[in-house]
Formats: C-alpha cells, structure tokens, sequence
C-alpha cells in the first residue's frame, strides 16, 4: 500500500485482490455513514447492509490500512487483562457482558469466515501463551483458573507437552486456548469488504473525512471531493483517527510494533516446529510473538517501530531471538518487514463513547482488535438499528479521557523498546 514494504510486509504480498472500489464523487445519502474500513467498520457495514439499511463506508486510504492489515493476525479470546480485572473495573453487569462478547469473538470471526467463503488461511488449533519464568508460570495457572471458572476451553501445558508443540524447550509452560486461532489478517479484511459490498454496501476508498456537521436530523460528511448525508455515523478508526472526530485516538497510548517472516521453510523444519501452526507470545514484560503462514514462513514481532535506528536495531534482535528459539534454522533471513501500532487505553479496558447526537464508536481494543472488531462492529450497527438499546450494550456510555503525557509516553514505549532489544534480550 502506497508502494510502502513496511507498512503491511507479507499480508499485502500473499493477500487476495481487494474490492475495486472508488474515491466518493458527489452527494451521496444514506442511513449510515461508516468512517473506516477496518475489522469494526466493514462488520458493521456487512451487518447493516444485510438488514437492509443503505450504508456508506468511508475510508481515507485503502480496506485494511490501519492495524487491521498490519498486526501478526492471531484471532484471540477477552482481552488482554484477566478476567477478575474487567469484573473490577467495568462492574459486574458490563464486565459480565464484555467478558461473554470477548470470549465469544473468535467462534464470531470462525462463523463469518466460513458463511462468507472469506480465503484467508484460517488456522483454529489454538494460540500458547508462553511462561519464560515461575512468575510466568504462576500467571499462566492464574488465567486457567479465572476463564475455565467461566467454561473456557483453555489449559495449562507443562514444560514437555509445551516444547512438542513448539518445537523449542524456550518456555517452562504455556497456556492453550482453544477458542483461538490465527488468520492472514489483511485478507480476513478484504474478505469482509467483498462480503460487505456483496449485501448492499457502498464502500469508498482515498476518501478522508474532512469535516461534520449536523444539520436538523441528519449529518453531511464531506469526505473525497464529494459528501454522505446520513441520519447515523459509526466512527470506526480505531487508534489509526483523526479529525472530525480524534476522540478515540486521543485517549489511547500508541504503543508500536514490528514484524519479520523468514522465508518458507523446508518440509523437516515444518513438521518440527509449530507443527499446530498455534499463534505464540510469551509472558516477559517486552513479549516476543511468532507463528507460522500458510506457506510455513515464520513470521516472528515484538513492540517497536522499523523506523530510524529502530529498524536495524529491532532486526538484528529478531535474529538473535530466533537463534535461541530454533537454533537448527542456522542465521535467520528475511523476505518481509513490516510495522503498526497498537492502542491502548490507561486501563487496558475498552470504551463506548456516544460522540455527538447518532454519532457513535468504540475504542481501545488494546492489541485484541480481530475479534474484538468483529463483534463491536456488530453491536454498533445492531445499536443503530434498533435492535440493542443503550442500556444493554456491553459497555457503558463513557467521556473520551485523555492519557497524561501522551507524546512523552510513546516516545518512551518506542526509544525503550530499542533499548531493550539492544541491553541483551534473548542473548
């Protein structure tokens, strides 16, 4: 995209063709304007144009441009903290609903996938969360405990059964759950915008939206060189937003994170390592993460941007890191870099905000944003239609807050990423 390698690395070389689309020309009405083409805007839009409302998504660059064609495409259960502490800071009647729309995200994104005929390499045998220490282990063991009390299909894995599925004795447990999976991410996407546009929707493409306003009943959107005029809009920008509506960006911590994939590996290497082809990250405090592609590539990330001194830094990293990981893969090489960023809120906790008068969004999936995505697009458009009332959505009517300090925050998640990376992680 935008003849850019790092910004979407593998998932733009090996995904299917994108929708033909085209910039917004004109005045366009609609019931819905959808500001954003990513997981969140293209569920809604696919959920409202199957109910048929007449729904307009606009998209500054292209279908997947923010996270949702740059992440390392693992479809994962909840989010990222426990679940005791969304009970405690939501309450128990929103923690309830988030924790049952969360832990059900991945059978959402498994179902669309399969009603929709959506080619993008799913793989549901699980993702490992891996203990690199006893204090790994002991959290591992903790979050067995809170989501099987839930009836979760997760389990705690000893040193032995975690190496055989690995391929590596790295890790001194792992923690499996079976709800989750992984995708080739931009092409889950495009698979949406194909299906989206298929039940009705009109999907634009290099149309930013400039501007807002409310006129009676109804908002004009200028966007492109043309306008939508809409008696509703879901802002679904995520951490990638901007004006005329940068609540959602402003209230979250840009944390960055970068991707390598080696070359496909041969055929013995493949049946000895990630021969599940699960999805793995680790419990240190800076997590490493890698999988598997289709095409048995090994794709390997970790937070920091591929920008500056950054990118020679964060990769010789990975090399390192992948040495001590699969030492008979020998010196690693790269077909594909690529990085993004992850938003996060200061509890780790999502938001729903009602941002003007039918002008409604949610923000802050804090690195869980494929399945999360895909049911909070669902719930906006089900909010818009009727069929769930504010009061019964999962999370509560909030004010955007913002973080204290955010440049000086991000400045130090990025700088101190590249200091980690070189102070010897993985040596």
């Amino acid at each position: 995209m935008q003849n850019d390698p790092l910004t979407h690395g593998l998932w733009e070389a090996t995904a299917p063709p994108a929708p033909l689309t085209e910039p917004l020309v004109g005045e366009v009405k609609a019931d819905v304007a959808v500001v954003g083409c990513g997981y969140t805007g293209l569920a809604a839009a696919l959920r409202l144009a199957e109910a048929g409302a007449k729904v307009v998504a606009l998209e500054a660059v292209e279908i997947g441009f923010g996270a949702a064609g740059r992440n390392v495409g693992y479809v994962n259960a909840g989010m990222w903290v426990m679940p005791s502490v969304m009970l405690k800071t939501l309450g128990p009647i929103y923690g309830e609903r988030t924790l049952t729309l969360l832990g059900d995200s991945p059978r959402a994104v498994w179902d669309t996938i399969e009603k929709h005929a959506i080619a993008c390499d799913p793989v549901r045998n699980g993702t490992l969360y891996c203990a690199v220490d006893e204090k790994g282990v002991a959290e591992i063991e903790e979050r067995e405990r809170q989501w099987r009390a839930r009836g979760a299909p997760v389990r705690a894995l000893d040193w032995a059964e975690t190496a055989a599925r690995i391929g590596s004795d790295a890790y001194r447990g792992a923690l499996l759950d079976g709800r989750a999976g992984t995708i080739q991410p931009l092409a889950y996407a495009r698979g949406l915008a194909h299906a989206a546009i298929a039940a009705g929707a009109d999907i634009r493409t290099q149309s930013p939206v400039r501007a807002a306003e409310r006129t009676g009943r109804t908002w004009t959107l200028r966007a492109g060189a043309g306008t939508v005029v809409a008696d509703w809009v879901a802002v679904a920008t995520e951490a990638y937003g901007g004006p005329p509506w940068p609540q959602g960006r402003r209230e979250q911590i840009l944390l960055p994170y970068f991707n390598f994939a080696t070359p496909p590996l041969g055929p013995d290497l493949r049946a000895s390592i990630l021969p599940g082809r699960e999805g793995c990250w680790d419990t240190r405090k800076i997590m490493s993460y890698f999988r598997l592609d289709r095409d048995g590539r090994l794709v390997f990330g970790s937070p920091g941007a591929l920008r500056g001194t950054g990118l020679a830094v964060h990769r010789a990293f990975a090399k390192r890191a992948i040495r001590k990981l699969f030492p008979r893969l020998g010196e690693p090489q790269f077909e594909h870099q690529w990085y993004g960023m992850i938003g996060m809120t200061r509890d780790a906790v999502p938001r729903f905000h009602r941002l003007a008068d039918n002008v409604v969004t949610f923000c802050g999936y804090n690195g869980r944003g494929i399945g999360t995505g895909t049911v909070f697009g669902r719930v906006l458009a089900d909010h818009i239609l009727g069929r769930i009332a504010e009061k019964d959505l999962p999370l509560p009517v909030t004010q955007p807050d913002r973080p204290a300090l955010p440049a000086l925050r991000e400045a130090y998640y990025e700088i101190g990423a590249q200091i980690a990376h070189l102070a010897g992680a993985w040596a």
